[in-house]
């Protein structure tokens, strides 16, 4: 069999099978050719944000996932990945990559993230060792993502599911365009609270905190990203000098430990109570995994931070987006769940 020639558009996107090409070579995100078996069905997606992307084009096709899904999530997920077994991930945080269990599962191929941050080769080497094909895709910033789901869709026969999600990111991210017109001193000043007590934070030139620039926040923890975990280690008193307007968490216990700290009371967006939670399932609006989920949380955002300036319909908007993503319809429950 061989592959029919695709689009131009998607030899633009790097996905590279032509007609003569011999059927399963392809030229992934990394410009690696790779070659994976003609009727490759079974993936593992291997981190985080690669579970996320597969959970939208093709959740038929995952094999494992790299985190666990606890109780109260499973209404937002299709009940066969909440029975798929835990194997890890290269990245993230949550377990490392268990090459047994992940063998076991008899997968013919693996995504895998093309990190700034960790040369491809080592991973490359790694999935070697096992005798399984990895195939390198580039998600970093939400400007990724378009290419990401062509590319995953095409290499998965989702070509058109592929192309709805990628044109809803990139829809997202016109609409936020505006906001980069506001200019520094007038934007709103946020403080992304992460970690148990909510003392760790990312620099805004990190991917982790992308969501907040595209919103049109000024992220106060202002530096160059080193790391890709992130997470650096702040003090109450710098949040305090950092005087945010708005703090921004996916710790739900956070609200309360801060009403229980008198150093937090000092901080600026603790005084005027504008603390916010992130939605966090199937996948968090925000971050922790960075992935696709950023083109409606930082609608969500740009909501928060300019209400007048930059009008929602937050629960349409959110339906949309589940039912497209996740072809899931959402609940009056649901969104008590997601907001609350």
């Amino acid at each position: 069999m061989k592959y029919r020639a695709i689009s131009g558009l998607l030899l633009v996107l790097c996905l590279v099978l032509t007609s003569t090409a011999e059927a399963g070579d392809v030229t992934d995100m990394a410009g690696r050719r790779v070659t994976i078996p003609d009727d490759a069905r079974r993936v593992f997606g291997s981190a985080p944000p690669l579970n996320v992307l597969l959970h939208a084009i093709d959740p038929e096709a995952m094999i494992g996932l790299s985190f666990g899904i606890p109780p109260e999530a499973a209404r937002f997920f299709p009940p066969r990945l909440a029975k798929l077994p835990v194997m890890g991930g290269v990245f993230g945080m949550g377990p490392q990559m268990n090459a047994e269990a992940v063998l076991a599962q008899k997968p013919d191929f693996a995504l895998a993230w093309q990190s700034p941050f960790v040369p491809v080769q080592r991973i490359d080497e790694a999935f070697r060792k096992m005798g399984l094909p990895a195939v390198f895709v580039k998600l970093d910033t939400l400007s990724d993502w378009p290419a990401a789901l062509r590319f995953t869709g095409a290499l998965l026969g989702k070509t058109e599911r592929g192309e709805a999600l990628a044109k809803y990111v990139e829809q997202s991210l016109a609409r936020l365009e505006k906001l980069k017109a506001i200019p520094e001193e007038k934007r709103a000043r946020v403080y992304y609270a992460e970690g148990p007590d909510g003392l760790a934070t990312d620099c805004h030139t990190s991917f982790h905190a992308e969501a907040f620039e595209l919103a049109g926040g000024y992220n106060v923890y202002r530096c160059q990203a080193s790391s890709h975990m992130g997470m650096d280690k702040v003090s109450v008193e710098q949040v305090v000098a950092f005087a945010p307007d708005v703090i921004v968490t996916f710790n739900r216990n956070l609200p309360a430990l801060i009403a229980k700290d008198a150093r937090w009371q000092k901080v600026k967006a603790v005084k005027e109570g504008r603390i916010h939670l992130a939605p966090q399932w199937p996948h968090n609006w925000i971050d922790r995994p960075p992935s696709y989920t950023r083109a409606l949380g930082a609608l969500w955002l740009a909501n928060l931070f300019y209400p007048g300036e930059f009008p929602l319909d937050l629960k349409a908007e959110t339906r949309d987006f589940y039912r497209l993503f996740y072809n899931l319809e959402l609940s009056e429950a649901d969104f008590g769940q997601l907001f609350r």
